[in-house]
C-alpha cells in the first residue's frame, strides 16, 4: 500500500519568533534609527576578543600549554559577545524611545516599561492641560516624589509647582523633585529618565514607599483624554521609502 502522505505543518503566525530572531530583529531596528550600531558592536566583541587572544599568548603559549591557550580565547570570545548584547540592548533602548519622543503619552511608556520595581509609577497622567496636551506625571519611589512635566518647560512648570502644592499637603515631609522631558535643550531625555531617578538620594524606605502611593492615590485627577502610553518594545521601526 502507498504510504499517505503526512499533512504539511502549519506555520502559526501568532507565534513569537525565536532568540536569534528576535536578536537580529532588534538590530535591524536599531540600525534604521543609529547607524554607528554597527561600529560599536564590532568594536565590543572584537576588542574583548583581541584581550583574549593577547592573553594566550603571553600567559599560555600554544606550544606549552593549548589547552590554557584555547581556553582564553574562547573566555575573550563569550566576553566579546556579552558585551556586544549590553551595548545593543542600550542602543536599541534608545533607538526606540527616539521613535516616540514628543508625542503624546510617550513619559508613560517610559514610566510603565523602564523603570525598576523600587519605583511606583502609572502611565496615565495625573494632570494634562486641555488645550496644549501637556502633561504632568507623578512617580514614587526611595528617592521620594518626582513629578514629570510633558512638554516645553514654559508651559509645564506652573502645572509641576500646581501639582507640588497638592502633593505637600498630603505628604509634606516627603521630597519632591521636578523632572522636565519636552523639547527644551535641558530637558531630560526619555532614555535618560530611569538614570536621573538612580541618582536620586535616598528619602524613603520601601514601606513608607507603598504608604506615600497609597496616600498619593486620594488625590483627584484631572484628565482629558490622550493616547495611552506608547510600549516602545513594541514599537515598529518606519519602512524606509
Amino acid at each position: 500500500m502507498a504510504r499517505e502522505a503526512r499533512p504539511k505543518k502549519i506555520k502559526d503566525p501568532n507565534k513569537e519568533p525565536g532568540r536569534l530572531k528576535q536578536i537580529w530583529q532588534v538590530f535591524q531596528m536599531t540600525r534604521r534609527q543609529d547607524p554607528s550600531i554597527v561600529w560599536m558592536l564590532a568594536l565590543g566583541v572584537l576588542l574583548p576578543l583581541a584581550a583574549g587572544v593577547v592573553l594566550a599568548i603571553v600567559l599560555a603559549p600554544w606550544g606549552q600549554n593549548p589547552v590554557g591557550f584555547v581556553l582564553y580565547v574562547i573566555i575573550g570570545l563569550f566576553a566579546g559577545v556579552l558585551v556586544g548584547i549590553i551595548i545593543l540592548g542600550r542602543r536599541a533602548e534608545k533607538a526606540a524611545y527616539d521613535q516616540i519622543a514628543g508625542q503624546a503619552g510617550a513619559v508613560g511608556a517610559v514610566l510603565k516599561s523602564g523603570l525598576r520595581r523600587s519605583w511606583i509609577a502609572s502611565e496615565m497622567p495625573v494632570n494634562v492641560s486641555p488645550k496644549s496636551q501637556d502633561a504632568v506625571y507623578r512617580a514614587v519611589g526611595r528617592g521620594g516624589i518626582v513629578l514629570f512635566g510633558e512638554g516645553p518647560r514654559s508651559r509645564t512648570q506652573r502645572m509641576l509647582e500646581d501639582e507640588r502644592r497638592k502633593v505637600a499637603r498630603i505628604v509634606p515631609n516627603v521630597p519632591i523633585t521636578f523632572i522636565y522631558v519636552g523639547p527644551d535643550a535641558e530637558s531630560t531625555p526619555l532614555h535618560k529618565i530611569s538614570a536621573s531617578l538612580r541618582r536620586l538620594k535616598p528619602a524613603l524606605r520601601k514601606q513608607e514607599v507603598l504608604t506615600v502611593s497609597n496616600r498619593l492615590a486620594s488625590l483627584g485627577k484631572n484628565l482629558m483624554p490622550i493616547p495611552k502610553g506608547i510600549d516602545p518594545y513594541k514599537v515598529r521601526a518606519q519602512r524606509s521609502r
